[in-house]
């Protein structure tokens, strides 16, 4: 998409030519990230690519095509990966931020640089004085280019120029990391900061000790458990071929399901064929 192309070409890579639609084949919205898509081809075969059918701040609830074959992401394709209701996570969030910000203390909110932190800049942005780490600052601005209303943030780099760290609270939206790492050790320290990680991985009780966070949300930018089985549902396929992330466990739920499912590394791609009435079947795609 010309969103993805440039968010590509900030990271320094070039797309050339890129197209909605050619011939047999359509890009359809996937509510993962601005300018995410699944790709559509002779409306019978869906890849859905990262997935999330979850409603949040300004991305859309996708819809989801009725296929003779679904390929489906299934990061969290386990049952125990399911995720609160943003509008729940909305106001603990909140909530946690007003307990600090009372006690005049920071807090860092921790997120993917693309995509989630966006989310978040979204969702968090109306407290004050709001910081982004630079990298961060640089996606958002191409988000805001693209019609998306962020709230303006001063980056991270300016705010140590200009000593706003120095006067706390303040918000801090940082790329999800470890607790430890050196520049988050030295503002918990120094400045007695909270961090907040978000993360479908939240799920486990684990995660907040394994990433030396004082708290996680279980926030993600794919589908959870019972959403992945909704997509399932609303698609209507005849076969399904589960990929990326849990991928087994999801195949065999949904066989369990009866409807017929296997795991995309259990065969192989090959190169794509066309019959000569350039039809194109599942055999183009797999063997």
């Amino acid at each position: 998409s010309e969103e993805t192309s440039a968010i590509a070409n900030l990271r320094g890579y070039s797309i050339k030519d890129y197209l909605g639609s050619y011939d047999d084949f359509q890009m359809i919205d996937n509510g993962h990230i601005l300018g995410s898509k699944g790709l559509l081809v002779n409306k019978k075969i869906f890849y859905t690519g990262d997935l999330s059918t979850r409603k949040r701040a300004f991305l859309k609830k996708p819809e989801i095509p009725k296929v003779e074959t679904l390929i489906i992401e299934s990061t969290f394709g386990k049952p125990e990966f399911k995720f609160p209701p943003i509008d729940k996570i909305i106001h603990q969030v909140n909530s946690l931020i007003s307990e600090m910000y009372s006690r005049g203390i920071p807090v860092i909110l921790m997120g993917y640089s693309l995509g989630k932190a966006q989310i978040l800049t979204s969702l968090f942005g109306s407290w004050d004085p709001l910081i982004v780490h630079d990298d961060i600052y640089q996606f958002n601005e191409i988000y805001k280019n693209y019609g998306i209303a962020l709230e303006d943030a001063v980056s991270l780099s300016n705010a140590k120029e200009k000593f706003i760290l120095d006067k706390k609270p303040w918000i801090l939206i940082y790329p999800l990391t470890n607790g430890k790492q050196n520049f988050i050790t030295y503002l918990k320290a120094k400045y007695n900061a909270v961090t907040i990680g978000f993360s479908g991985w939240a799920v486990n009780k684990n995660y907040c000790h394994f990433m030396n966070l004082d708290y996680v949300i279980p926030f993600s930018d794919h589908c959870d458990f019972d959403e992945l089985v909704e997509v399932v549902k609303k698609s209507k396929p005849q076969k399904i071929f589960t990929i990326h992330g849990f991928q087994n466990e999801f195949a065999y739920h949904l066989n369990s399901l009866g409807f017929n499912a296997e795991p995309i590394d259990k065969i192989k791609i090959k190169k794509i064929k066309t019959n000569s009435d350039n039809n194109k079947t599942l055999d183009s795609f797999f063997c």
